[in-house]
């Protein structure tokens, strides 16, 4: 079993940082159904200002509030403006791997979702994965880096 991306939301900015709340962080339930995020579910956070990364669990704010609120003592770690990456993931098997397409979601300063992607990764003749950003029509984006199996 491998841990995989099974969702993202990209470039979200930190509405709030709430230190008295007992922990999690809050978001948007539109946000967390686009992805694949569930309420509960344990998420990692990369903040793109700092460098922090930490992990907390998700709990569901005001339905179309756009908010991305961190509590308790996620709070030290991103400051309202922030910008950041909350990624879940799952375990499954690499014979899976194919079958898997996590959702991404990308943001503007305003939390509005800018692009609705997702990941892709296929096996070729040769027997060497690839790896694909898709745009939400299945279009193959181009990517700085192409990542194969050898």
């Amino acid at each position: 079993m491998r841990k995989l991306v099974a969702g993202k939301l990209h470039g979200i900015h930190v509405t709030e940082a709430n230190l008295n709340y007992h922990g999690s962080i809050t978001l948007d339930p539109d946000h967390c159904e686009q992805a694949g995020i569930l309420p509960m579910e344990f998420v990692e956070i990369w903040n793109k200002n700092s460098g922090a990364r930490i992990s907390t669990y998700v709990i569901l704010g005001e339905r179309g509030s756009r908010c991305c609120i961190l509590n308790g003592a996620a709070a030290r770690t991103c400051q309202p403006g922030d910008q950041i990456i909350i990624c879940n993931s799952v375990y499954l098997d690499e014979s899976q791997l194919t079958s898997l397409k996590p959702k991404v979601l990308t943001f503007d300063e305003n939390n509005h979702v800018v692009d609705r992607l997702s990941y892709s990764v296929s096996v070729g003749p040769d027997g060497r994965y690839a790896f694909d950003i898709l745009d939400h029509a299945n279009t193959a984006l181009p990517i700085p880096l192409k990542v194969t199996r050898g």
